[in-house]
């Protein structure tokens, strides 16, 4: 039988896009394969594809996320997403993506699927991510293959404490943000870039010792990595100038590592055995230097939130002031701004066998992609999705939401998540115990719908004596 495409983009070779085949005379046929058509493609391009690139996958580009946010750019995603959604029955839609097909999923059946899929059949290294990533981190896990991943994963969980509630070295974490936000703190005014410098430091001294809490070069060479790595591997003449500083910085993260206090991530790391000397036990430090750089956009969001609304600001300010780690409202509110502004809008997968989603067989090698900022802000799914509502995060079925996913879930799960956790909450914190956010900008409105993406680079706060 050949396929053929009608004017809306479906495979007309089945019965429907949500194949259910519950007709009564004969057999089911299969389920029809929900294709995007070529303006559905050129929209997506133009909507979706091309502004997530111009903004930077891996080191946002300033200038670009002033500009997204002052066009509410990812309203127009939102609304191809939506129209993708309804024009195909909420079946998984497949465009052409930057390397091929890409099946986009867009409703919650299948992101039940996606996230209880095991990293072996739905790997993390899709090809555009990969591309990127392999100039950051090579040894890095997500860049890893087959054993060799697995090896290099337990690593990875084990200096994170992946499973543990509390990370075990969670004292002398805390105690280096309490030092490190006293720069914040002895101020009227703050402002998203001393933020940025507060938290590399903290990133540094957590990660390599306090030997590496002054090098802002060492910074400086990953942030330029993370740059070229936005290209997603396209500018060839590049790459070996990226090889060069990444050797560069590698070497100075292993002189750190080999003498860092034992609480230290990279010092965790190096506990672990490697007797054939293969696994680049460190290899995982560029990874978590960029997770942990990446809460200062995390906190300056939360702060900008609480300034604009000073209920739940109030509500806070009590835990804050009581000097303890159990901060519920808190760390609720960290959790609602990263629904609002996840720091990865786009869950990228590939698959390494054939897959099955709503009936419809596709093939290895196709990137699957969960638009998270999408499912977390879905209006039609999620109660009061573009209000600032951290309440919701303190009922004990938040966690499980499929839609609600500012970490992901199931095997793919960020195995920092509750580290990453800990340190914006108690940053915060910090802030708050004898400060009230008296005034910000960018401006957000206190009872209205909030945007889907803020100029966190232009974000300013005053704070004012408790």
């Amino acid at each position: 039988m050949t396929q053929s495409t009608g004017s809306s983009g479906r495979d007309t070779t089945g019965t429907t896009a949500t194949g259910t085949g519950t007709g009564t005379a004969g057999p089911a046929r299969p389920a029809a394969r929900a294709v995007a058509g070529t303006g559905e493609n050129l929209r997506f391009l133009a909507t979706h594809t091309l502004p997530t690139f111009a903004r930077g996958f891996i080191n946002p580009r300033p200038r670009m996320v002033r500009a997204s946010a002052a066009l509410r750019q990812p309203e127009w995603s939102a609304a191809t997403l939506r129209s993708l959604r309804d024009r195909h029955g909420g079946a998984p839609v497949l465009l052409r993506g930057l390397s091929g097909p890409l099946l986009v999923l867009l409703d919650e059946p299948e992101l039940r699927q996606f996230y209880s899929a095991s990293v072996r059949d739905l790997a993390m290294d899709a090809p555009d991510k990969n591309a990127g990533l392999t100039v950051l981190e090579p040894s890095g896990v997500i860049c890893s293959h087959g054993e060799l991943r697995e090896d290099r994963r337990r690593i990875n969980h084990a200096s994170l404490a992946a499973g543990d509630t509390v990370h075990p070295c969670a004292k002398e974490f805390l105690a280096v943000v309490a030092e490190e936000a006293r720069s914040l703190t002895a101020r009227a005014v703050l402002d998203a870039p001393e933020i940025q410098r507060s938290l590399s430091r903290m990133c540094r001294r957590i990660v390599l010792g306090d030997a590496a809490a002054d090098d802002d070069r060492l910074t400086a060479w990953l942030s330029a990595l993370r740059s070229e790595a936005n290209w997603l591997g396209r500018r060839r003449k590049q790459a070996r100038a990226a090889r060069v500083l990444y050797a560069r910085a590698d070497a100075r993260i292993a002189e750190y590592a080999a003498v860092a206090p034992a609480h230290t991530l990279g010092a965790r790391a190096l506990t672990r055995s490697d007797p054939d000397g293969v696994l680049d036990r460190i290899g995982q430090t560029h990874h978590w230097m960029l997770a942990l750089d990446g809460l200062a956009p995390v906190v300056a969001r939360t702060l900008l939130l609480l300034a604009a609304h000073p209920a739940e600001q109030d509500a806070v300010l009590g835990e804050a002031a009581a000097d303890g780690r159990d901060m519920p409202r808190l760390r609720a509110c960290v959790q609602e701004s990263l629904r609002l502004f996840p720091l990865v809008p786009d869950l990228v997968r590939v698959t390494r066998a054939q897959t099955t989603w709503r009936g419809v067989p596709h093939p290895a090698g196709t990137a699957v992609l969960v638009p998270a900022l999408f499912h977390g802000r879905d209006r039609d799914h999620v109660p009061a999705a573009d209000l600032f509502a951290p309440g919701r995060w303190l009922a004990p079925e938040a966690a499980a939401d499929l839609r609600l996913a500012p970490f992901g879930h199931g095997a793919a799960a960020c195995p920092g998540a509750n580290l990453g956790m800990l340190l914006s909450t108690a940053v915060c914190a910090e802030v708050l115990r004898r400060h009230r956010l008296a005034g910000a900008r960018p401006t957000l409105p206190a009872a209205g719908p909030l945007p889907r993406i803020v100029d966190t680079p232009g974000i300013r706060l005053r704070l004012e004596p408790r």
